[in-house]
């Protein structure tokens, strides 16, 4: 929500100062999706705001749900024609995640990733982050969500029971796009989710992904030492991690482990190394044996932990590996001291899983 348009309005209106807080507080905590909805403005008021201002940034094109209903993806149209995806995620019923975007498309062109395979269209404002935040409280609440330009034609069989209730606990950027190519606008809906007045949610509670960029992770330190940082690695040798993720050839692996060590330094905080399972390639005990050499080279053990994720199909080029693959693979990492973790995937049939999220309209 564009809180400076919003002041603007109200003061253009020749509302009062505290119109301002009481709109702020309807939105950003009771999840008010219309301001028909908040009943301490007057009739005239709501009509206006209705009239002249949007709570959210963009339109919903279309919501799908996961055959168990715990995972939900939006396909978002932006004001410029573009598109985007936010996903809302539950390990247990009514605990729930949301995976936020922070770009159309990705510039990165990971081989095993439909993000980067879309291209890239453009930066998200910090607004259009938030608003992602916005739009899933508003549907976790109630049903009127409908109300805000989801077409019934594109809901259909697939679409979630509305008004499911629960609560969001985590926030992850790990949806489209890397987040420190686009740092001022992350960092701006970071200030904003952590801001006490509007989304309050703690530092802790959020976490921010990349693909590797050293500069950005010292700039998280600096900015958000509180906030969580996970490092999409997947290889641990710079020869196949340049092959499949272009970014290796500017930042390799021994730029991003001195920035994790500078990283230590300031937060003392744990870092997730995510590590895709793609058959074939980088599953072999051999890339268990340099994994490992890679993580202990680094040095502070007890505050990295590798999340191993089964590969989710994007386009039939690569497969995932193996249950014996993979078990093996993980008992080599726990034998080598190296804390990890088969990561459960959520939201694959959705097309809601980590590496899927295209921008596209499905076919429902």
């Amino acid at each position: 929500m564009n809180i400076e348009k919003l002041k603007k309005i109200l003061e253009e209106a020749g509302e009062p100062k505290f119109r301002l807080a009481q709109v702020k507080k309807a939105v950003f905590k009771d999840s008010v999706s219309s301001f028909a909805d908040i009943s301490t403005l007057s009739k005239n008021l709501r009509s206006l705001l209705e009239k002249e201002f949007k709570i959210l940034s963009f339109d919903i094109e279309e919501i799908k749900t996961s055959g168990n209903k715990f995972s939900v993806k939006a396909l978002l149209r932006l004001p410029d024609g573009n598109f985007t995806e936010t996903v809302l995620l539950a390990s247990r019923e009514g605990n729930w995640s949301v995976c936020l975007s922070c770009q159309a498309g990705c510039p990165l062109n990971c081989a095993f990733c439909a993000t980067g395979k879309g291209g890239f269209k453009r930066d998200l404002t910090g607004e259009e982050i938030t608003d992602q935040i916005l739009f899933w409280r508003g549907w976790l609440k109630n049903d009127s969500t409908r109300a805000l330009s989801c077409p019934d034609e594109y809901v259909g069989a697939s679409s979630p029971d509305y008004g499911r209730g629960g609560s969001l606990s985590n926030i992850v950027f790990m949806g489209m796009g890397e987040p420190f190519l686009n740092w001022e606008n992350v960092k701006k809906s970071l200030r904003d989710l952590t801001d006490p007045e509007l989304f309050g949610f703690g530092s802790r509670a959020i976490s921010v992904s990349t693909a590797g960029l050293p500069e950005g992770i010292l700039k998280l330190a600096a900015d958000f030492p509180q906030i969580n940082l996970a490092v999409s690695l997947h290889f641990a040798e710079d020869v196949k991690r340049s092959q499949f993720m272009p970014i290796n050839k500017k930042h390799n692996l021994a730029a991003l482990k001195e920035a994790l060590r500078q990283y230590f330094l300031k937060t003392r905080r744990k870092v997730m190394l995510e590590y895709i399972m793609l058959s074939g390639i980088n599953d072999s005990l051999a890339d268990a044996e340099k994994l490992a050499a890679y993580v202990k080279s680094i040095g502070k053990l007890q505050l990295l932990h590798v999340n191993l994720i089964s590969y989710n199909d994007t386009s039939g080029e690569f497969s995932v590996s193996s249950a014996k693959a993979i078990s093996r693979f993980q008992n080599y990492l726990i034998q080598n001291r190296i804390n990890t973790t088969m990561r459960k995937s959520l939201g694959g049939d959705v097309e809601g899983a980590c590496g899927q999220l295209a921008g596209k309209r499905s076919m429902i």
